[in-house]
């Protein structure tokens, strides 16, 4: 079964590829958008993770005729009344480095108390036979004051899970996958693309 993921963001494609294999899809060929140089930006225009998720997972099944996983994710501060939220990857519109600096300046004078927020991952599966399926997942934890750790992308550098005491961009794949918001998405959602 070939099964296309509704990205063109590498660190996604790697980590879904890994989970996915880890969950027991051995005989799914999965490809991200990149092997689809045709198929532009997909417009996301929900007004929540659910909605673009779904959005993305339908243009993609639609466009190329294969079953499609899209997730829409983001991070949400509290203390930001949930912002970055949908406009997470977008948040300074300059990259990673600069999303983490935008943020890490937005809480320059919160307290530790008040740094609270979770990453949230929606994840859809959209099938030509026209099945959808919808599973969601959080991951808690607070904002650091500096960036730390070379693993991950986006703002992992920047969150240190509940419990622990390091940013999980400091965690193997293994440990922040069983723990992230997206592998428990992806748990969650595997056994409806394996069958």
């Amino acid at each position: 079964m070939k099964l296309v993921l509704a990205t063109k963001n590498s660190g996604k494609v790697v980590e879904f590829r890994r989970l996915l294999e880890e969950l027991g899809a051995r005989n799914l060929d999965v490809f991200g958008l990149d092997a689809f140089p045709e198929i532009g930006d997909i417009e996301e225009t929900g007004t929540t993770f659910e909605e673009n998720s779904l959005l993305k997972a339908r243009t993609i099944c639609n466009l190329t005729g294969l079953p499609a996983l899209a997730d829409d994710s983001g991070i949400c501060v509290d203390a930001l009344g949930g912002a970055p939220g949908l406009y997470s990857a977008r948040y300074s519109g300059q990259g990673d480095a600069a999303n983490n600096a935008k943020l890490l300046d937005a809480l320059k004078e919160v307290p530790d108390a008040d740094r609270t927020a979770y990453f949230i991952c929606v994840a859809a599966f959209v099938r030509p036979d026209g099945f959808e399926h919808i599973e969601e997942g959080r991951f808690h934890g607070k904002i650091a004051y500096e960036v730390v750790g070379s693993g991950g992308f986006g703002y992992d550098p920047l969150f240190v899970p509940d419990g622990l005491n390091c940013t999980s961009a400091e965690l193997s794949a293994a440990e922040k996958d069983a723990i992230s918001h997206r592998g428990k998405a992806m748990r969650a959602i595997a056994p409806y693309i394996i069958g």
